[in-house]
């Protein structure tokens, strides 16, 4: 074996470097080219690029929202529609990517007959689910498929000038009962995963007691953990027993045992029981794999958290209510073999507040990839 000398073998290490770099260089450069090439956000807003894109919005590494006929989760087994009508679109984008979470309905109170916007018939059509769309302002226009709104971003803080808010307002058709209620949807940039629901009435509406808004798939995050003030109820055990095809409901919880923030606000928080691992595995028998759009498909959990002002709020009318299902839901069959067992045991379907009635009242629900304990800690 031939031994090199100390400088010659410098001078080889040297050029074989030279060689890789260079080889780099060729292979690289273009794609880093390709990539400073790529279109950045100018915005952290998500939000249509016209009044003919769909109409969805919100923020980006936060929380997203959208209507009817829109879908904001690609591939989504609700079609291209994204799902029933009636019903706000709850998404949360991270890295890139949106999913659907959730959907809120409103649900209106006229002379103690309630009505749910996602099953209440269109007059338009007569089919399930109210028509929403959506507005810069409190003119309320008519129904389009499209966004119709890109939505306004202000400087809502004074003391913080860099905070940014994108608003826009819903409309909806008017109810059977009577009722006509439109919302303000709100978006702030120090809060990206939290949406404040602001709720007014056009003014030929029926006086309303109350108006819900209600999460209506605690099913899909399987959320079984409901955090109060001093316990934690677990929706295995409030319904335990329970094996049938219809919601189950026990008692509402009084403001007297919802969590308080730092600032006096009334906080009640949601989330899964399970690991990630559980909650993203998915059984392989037939019925099960031929309902995978019940499958949960983020690649991280979230919790789910409504909180209210303690500033204005009838704390003597403000309740949690929440109901469960040990099946998921199957359209309008009654037949049990349309159904397929929550894996895991029953798990909490709706989860609201529920506070009497006055114009402007102001919700708000969040998405947190936080625990919950985390996230109620930070509150504090």
């Amino acid at each position: 074996m031939r031994l090199l000398s100390l400088k010659h073998f410098r001078t080889m290490v040297k050029y074989q470097t030279l060689k890789i770099l260079l080889l780099l260089d060729v292979v690289l450069l273009p794609a880093v080219i390709a990539a400073a090439q790529q279109p950045k956000p100018d915005s952290l807003w998500i939000q249509p690029a016209d009044e003919k894109a769909p109409p969805v919005w919100g923020i980006h590494n936060g929380i997203v929202i959208g209507i009817w006929p829109a879908a904001i989760e690609k591939g989504y087994a609700g079609g291209a529609t994204g799902g029933p009508r009636g019903l706000l679109r709850i998404g949360y984008e991270f890295m890139g990517t949106v999913y659907l979470i959730n959907y809120i309905a409103v649900e209106p109170v006229v002379d103690d007959d309630m009505e749910f916007s996602e099953v209440s018939p269109s007059e338009v059509d007569g089919k399930w689910g109210k028509l929403f769309w959506a507005a810069d302002d409190t003119v309320a226009g008519h129904f389009s498929p499209y966004a119709s709104a890109r939505g306004i971003v202000t400087h809502p803080d004074k003391m913080n000038p860099g905070v940014e808010e994108l608003s826009l307002y819903v409309f909806m058709e008017k109810f059977t009962n009577g009722a006509n209620p439109y919302l303000r949807l709100s978006i702030r940039s120090d809060r990206p995963g939290e949406l404040g629901i602001e709720i007014f009435n056009c003014e030929k509406s029926a006086v309303m007691q109350r108006c819900a808004l209600t999460a209506t798939m605690g099913n899909y995050s399987r959320l079984r953990l409901l955090h109060l003030k001093n316990e934690t109820i677990d929706s295995r055990n409030l319904f335990a027993g329970y094996d049938d095809i219809e919601f189950i409901e026990k008692k509402p919880y009084p403001a007297a045992q919802m969590l308080r923030d730092k600032e006096g606000d009334f906080l009640v928080a949601a989330e899964p029981n399970e690991t990630f691992a559980e909650l993203s595995a998915w059984p392989q028998q037939p019925a099960y794999l031929s309902r995978w759009r019940w499958r949960y498909r983020p690649f991280y959990k979230l919790s789910q958290y409504w909180r209210v002002s303690s500033v204005g709020t009838d704390s003597a009318s403000l309740q949690v209510r929440v109901n469960g299902r040990a099946k998921y839901w199957a359209l309008e069959s009654t037949n049990k073999k349309d159904y397929i067992d929550i894996p895991g045991g029953p798990a909490f379907e709706n989860f609201e507040l529920r506070e009497n009635y006055h114009a402007g009242q102001k919700f708000y629900f969040g998405l947190s990839l936080k625990t919950a304990k985390e996230l109620i800690d930070g509150f504090h």
